[in-house]
Formats: C-alpha cells, structure tokens, sequence
C-alpha cells in the first residue's frame, strides 16, 4: 500500500527535487551541523544564522540538482545521489572522513579486502534507511510529463529563485558568512552531498584535462658510479603509522624491544607527502616532491625505480597492500595478499612476514648488479587493527575488535593500533636478518618509511585522509629507519646527528640514487639525506 500511495503520485520535477533536497539536509548532514555547532555554539543570536546554513545548502542543491531535470535523466541521478550520499555520511558520522580528491582517488584505487574490513552492520543501516529506501520511493513517483521548452525553463525559474534566495540570506547575514567562508573553510568539507559532488567534478576534470601523453623519460644517462661495491637495499613502505607510536620517539610503550637493540639511524621529523596511500606511494617514488605533485604528472613521468633500471638496477616489488599505485607497473611485482602465493595467512589475512619468504632465493637468482626491493606493508591499516597481528603480539589489552571504531573506547583503538606496530618491529627486524645474510656478497641496507600516519580519535578524528593543508600532525608526521651492513660505507655518526633534521618524502627519490651509488644529471646531493651535502 506504502509503495502504490506513492507510484499514483505525479509530481513537478522542482517538487521532487525540493523533497530530495529537503530530505538530504535532514537527514545526511549530521556530521556538517555537529561540526558547525562545535565553531558556531547554539544561542539565541546564531540559531537564525544556523537554520540560514541549511536554506543555503538547500538551494545549493537545487541549482545541481535542476540542471539534471530532464524527465528521463532526474530519478537516475537522485537514486544515484541518495545512494552515495547516505554512504558519505555514515563515515563522516562515524570516522570523521572528509570525501575529497584524493580520498576519491583512494576510494576508487581501493581493493575488495580493504573494503570488507570497512564494512558494518551501522553502514549497512545507513545505507539501507537513507538510501535505498528513499530511492525506492523516488523511483515509484510518476514526474509529471511536459514539454522540453517547459522543462527547461522551469529549470531556469528554480536556479534563479534559488540563486536569489542564497544572495538574499549571505547579505542578510554578512558578518556571520564572511567568518565561516573565510575563517572556517574546512566546515563545508563536511556538507553533503554537494562538497563531494563538487570533488567528483575536480577529479574528472584533472584526470582529462591534462596535456600529456605517453611516458616522460626520466634520468636516461644514470650509471653506477666505477668501482662501486654492489649494493642490495630493501626499502620498506609502512602504512598508516604515525611517529609518536614509536618507542624509538619517546612513546611512553614499549613497541620497538627488536628495533632498539639493532645500530639504526631513527629520523625524528620525516613528514609525508600526502595523508592517504593513493598520494604519498606515487609522490614519494616521484622526483615532483610534495608542492609540484600531481597524479596526472606523476603518471606520465618515470620514477626513482625506472632511473634505477635505467642504471642496470634489478628492481623488485613486493606488495601486501592493495597495490603499488602505478610506480611498479614497468618493473617484477608480486601480490602477496592471497595465499596462492603468500605462505603466511590465517583468516583471510596475509602477514608481511610472507614478503619474506624466498627472498633469499630471488637474490641468489641476479648474480651482477645492484638490487632494489621494495616491501609494501599491510603494516597498520585501518580500522580494523585487530587484524592487522597476529594472536601472539596482542600485549597490549583491551583492544577493539571491531572495525566500528565509534563503538570503542580510544583506549582499545590505541592497543590494537600499538600491537601492530609491535608486530612491524619484528617484521623490519627480520629484514634486517635477511640483508646480515648477505653482507659478505654486498653493501646492504634497509630503509623503513611510513607512507602517511593515521588519527586514533583524537578530536573526533579516525584513519587518515584529510585534506594535508588542515590535517592533524598525526596523519602527516611518520617514523622513519635506516640500517647499514658492514661493508655499507656511511659516516653514521654525522647521519645519527642528522637524523633529528627535518626531513620529508622528497628526500626519498635522491637518497635512493646516492645509496645505489647511481651518477646522474637529475641528482641533487642537497636531497640526499645519507651521502648528500647538507
């Protein structure tokens, strides 16, 4: 009966995009009020200014949503608007996560296991109450059929009173609209959907916009320097792990025993290039550093891996992420996230220890030339923590075993997140093993840097991701390791000296051409953080 009340029902597309519009400002703005109140605090002299905010955001919708009002494209692009729109304000309710570019890029680069373990009973609810079943109700309504000519211009009538009507209230109220665009800038982050939709239409116009094509040669000349030993490095991709977490830091817990005891080189103030994976894992390879970085260069440009090869390199990657982000496309890249092919999985989660297995062999099999490895950790992702170890380093208890993080306490978040950390010590200590192994063969080294940090609930804050110019110290200030072998010939001392610089991702693509020993005319040494002039 629910559903035939509303199929005999005809309406105006302007009515139903009013309704539509009405409902997404009641019923998916929480995260967007909740975030106002905590600037604006709810008085006798904000409330008109407040309730102003939401005709605003409600006409902002209706000049988007008017100019699909065509009668057979309307209920296809609400449905569509509804459905992502409830979703979007299940994570910004329950991780704090603002959908941007980049976290677009993330959502979108993002691989079936990484989503299951975001997966939950509250987004299923979300999703289901605030999407579906209002779509269902947008798809039963009959839209009133009326010509082209009409259509578009009652199109017209609705933009321009909407139009008028957000000029008409940002006047009124002057003073207060001038603060919150200026000074309160991150607050329409949180305005959904039209924040997102606006991030979809930046992220296609810079994927298709861009002039390049093909792939941009990068280093061509680069040689190993004459008579230089041959060296095997393994460079560590950590994820998600946050400097302050690291007993090596400071950190009040004990959650580097393994590390502790090795003669490594702890970097103290290594900043990332970005606050998610799809960024920081493409820049950090790239020679474009934090401030020229862009997908779309990024893409077309060759890395430090291909100017490696370029050197005669052997490059290998082996990755129990969700992938290399396109830095491994032209070099060996194996998954290990499966068990066809990683050894060590339980549950459905493959460790980073299984990177490990065979890597012996794989050095055995190049006999000449320089080795590069890179292992892409599963290290500390979120939000499921608990799964992130196994069973044996849970020392630090309660820990929340939810990927719900809203329903724990920080307390439980923090001992998951620390176990894991607990569990990557042991995993870089095993590398370690693995390069003693062969340092009569060559000068080893194993460089360990995390991709970005992560927020533990600090603020209302969770995972990472958040727009670097207003992110939280958490998410973009990393742990960084260097270890040498005997015959590795490095002044450790001035590094150990060094180490408590700032440092950042940039560093990354010309520390690795002076450890290789690789001369080329792209190299500046000022970037170099080992053998570089300072």
């Amino acid at each position: 009966m629910f559903s035939r009340a509303f199929k005999s029902l005809s309406v105006k597309p302007r009515t139903l995009i009013l309704g539509v519009a009405l409902f997404l400002i009641l019923a998916t703005n929480g995260a967007f009020f909740k975030h106002v109140l905590e600037v604006y605090p709810l008085t006798l002299h904000t409330a008109p200014m407040i309730a102003s905010l939401g005709i605003v955001l409600m006409g902002a919708m209706v000049i988007v949503f008017s100019l699909f009002s065509s009668r057979y494209v309307l209920k296809p692009f609400l449905i569509t608007v509804l459905l992502l729109s409830s979703l979007v304000a299940y994570f910004m309710s329950a991780y704090n996560i603002i959908v941007d570019t980049h976290m677009i890029q993330n959502i979108l680069e993002t691989n079936i296991n990484e989503s299951m373990d975001l997966l939950s009973i509250q987004q299923v609810l979300y999703f289901l109450l605030l999407g579906v079943l209002p779509s269902i109700i947008v798809y039963r309504i009959k839209i009133t059929p009326m010509t082209l000519k009409r259509s578009l211009i009652e199109s017209v009538q609705s933009i321009a009173v909407a139009v008028g009507i957000i000029v008409v209230i940002i006047f009124a109220f002057s003073k207060f609209y001038t603060s919150f665009f200026r000074e309160h800038k991150p607050l329409r982050y949180y305005s959904n959907p039209t924040f997102y939709l606006y991030s979809i239409g930046q992220y296609v116009h810079q994927s298709f916009s861009h002039e390049m094509t093909g792939l941009q040669p990068l280093g061509l000349d680069a040689h190993v320097f004459d008579g230089a030993p041959r060296k095997l490095i393994i460079l560590v991709v950590g994820e998600a792990v946050r400097w302050d977490h690291f007993s090596l830091n400071g950190y009040g817990r004990e959650t580097n025993p393994l590390l502790k005891k090795e003669d490594i080189v702890n970097f103290t103030q290594f900043t990332s290039c970005g606050t998610e994976t799809a960024v920081s894992v493409p820049c950090m390879f790239s020679s474009l550093g934090r401030e020229h970085y862009s997908k779309e260069v990024a893409q077309h440009t060759e890395n430090i891996l291909d100017v490696l090869a370029h050197a005669g390199t052997t490059i290998l990657w082996r990755d129990n992420n969700s992938d290399s982000k396109g830095v491994a496309i032209r070099h060996t890249y194996e998954d290990y996230q499966k068990s066809d092919k990683n050894t060590m999985c339980e549950d459905g989660e493959c460790r980073d220890e299984g990177m490990l297995v065979g890597l012996q062999e794989y050095i055995n099999a190049h006999p000449k030339g320089n080795i590069v490895i890179v292992l892409h950790q599963m290290g500390n992702h979120g939000p499921a923590y608990y799964k992130r170890y196994p069973k044996a380093y849970e020392k630090f208890t309660p820990v929340c075993k939810t990927n719900q993080l809203e329903q724990c306490t920080q307390a439980e978040i923090t001992n998951g997140y620390d176990n894991t950390i607990l569990y990557t010590d042991t995993f870089l200590t095993k590398v370690i093993d693995v390069l003693q192994k062969n340092d009569s063969t060559f000068a080893t080294a194993m460089f360990y840097v995390s991709d970005h940090g992560e927020s533990l609930g600090e603020k209302g804050l969770y995972l990472h991701g958040f727009p670097y110019a207003i992110a939280p110290e958490a998410q973009k200030h990393v742990p960084a390791v260097m270890w040498f072998g005997k015959q590795y010939a490095v002044n450790k001392a001035l590094l150990k000296e060094r180490s408590k610089e700032p440092y950042t991702h940039d560093f990354i693509f010309h520390t690795m051409l002076g450890m290789t020993d690789v001369n080329t005319s792209i190299y500046q040494s000022e970037l170099d953080i080992v053998h570089g002039v300072h």
